[in-house]
């Protein structure tokens, strides 16, 4: 079992920065891939980021290219989501997820991670 704590969410202005915060606990060293996921009310869990743990390859949805950054820091078994230049179409609790399988494709759907955090709202005013 892995468990996730997300921390860092909160309330920014349009243009503004926040950075997410994911640890991992348990067994952590099967990791094969984390994720950011968000949700908005009214809307489905969509992907937004995703890191292959031990290549550091990573991948993002066309929506944050380029405004998100996702890290993470082995030594702390921690991901990060850096969120830069926010919109208020970025409003939505955004979750972390692990998974221990190793996968082909994208890996960008809910179904491919096993594990997930508790989310923390991201809020963006205008």
């Amino acid at each position: 079992q892995v468990q996730l704590v997300e921390s860092g969410g909160g309330l920014v202005q349009a243009g503004g920065s926040l950075r997410l915060s994911c640890a991992a606990s348990g067994r952590t060293s099967s990791t094969y891939a984390m994720g950011w996921f968000r949700q908005a009310p009214g809307k489905e869990r969509e992907f937004v980021a995703r890191i292959i743990w031990n290549v550091d390859n990573t991948y993002y949805a066309e929506s944050v290219k380029g405004r998100f950054t996702i890290s993470r820091d082995k030594a702390k078994n921690t991901v990060y989501l850096q969120m830069n230049s926010l919109k208020p179409e970025d409003t939505a609790v955004y979750f972390c997820a692990a998974t221990n399988r190793a996968q082909l494709g994208g890996i960008v759907t809910p179904r491919n991670y096993d594990y997930w955090g508790q989310g923390t709202q991201v809020t963006v005013s205008s």
